[in-house]
């Protein structure tokens, strides 16, 4: 499973709007930005372990128009990720995390999911 981009345009649906059926994860980041560049293939690397029915990779470039997503989460660094359940941030975390960190995270949001 690869990342799914978004933009503000289609955040609303494809992120909020998803995450009423199943979790979803948003991956914050920037191009230039290493760290963002070091966490990209950790985290989509421990997604392709779990059920695309159950949970959903999505990634926005912290950029332009989308810069607006960020602040609306109070994003304060890069890469930050979050994760989406009934429409409404249940959990996120920050920096470059080990593939046991990401697993255990989506892990425990799927558990949250009702």
């Amino acid at each position: 499973m690869s990342a799914l981009e978004v933009n503000i345009e289609s955040f609303d649906k494809l992120v909020l709007e998803e995450s009423f059926k199943r979790l979803v994860v948003l991956d914050i980041s920037a191009e230039w930005c290493g760290p963002c560049n070091i966490l990209e293939p950790i985290i989509t690397s421990v997604a392709l372990e779990f059920n695309e029915t159950e949970f959903l990779l999505t990634k926005i470039e912290a950029e332009d128009e989308n810069m607006k997503i960020a602040g609306r989460y109070s994003v304060r660094g890069f890469p930050t990720v979050i994760a989406f359940i009934n429409g409404e941030e249940v959990d996120r975390f920050h920096s470059v995390k080990t593939s046991d960190f990401v697993r255990d995270f989506i892990d425990t949001n799927l558990g949250k999911m009702t």
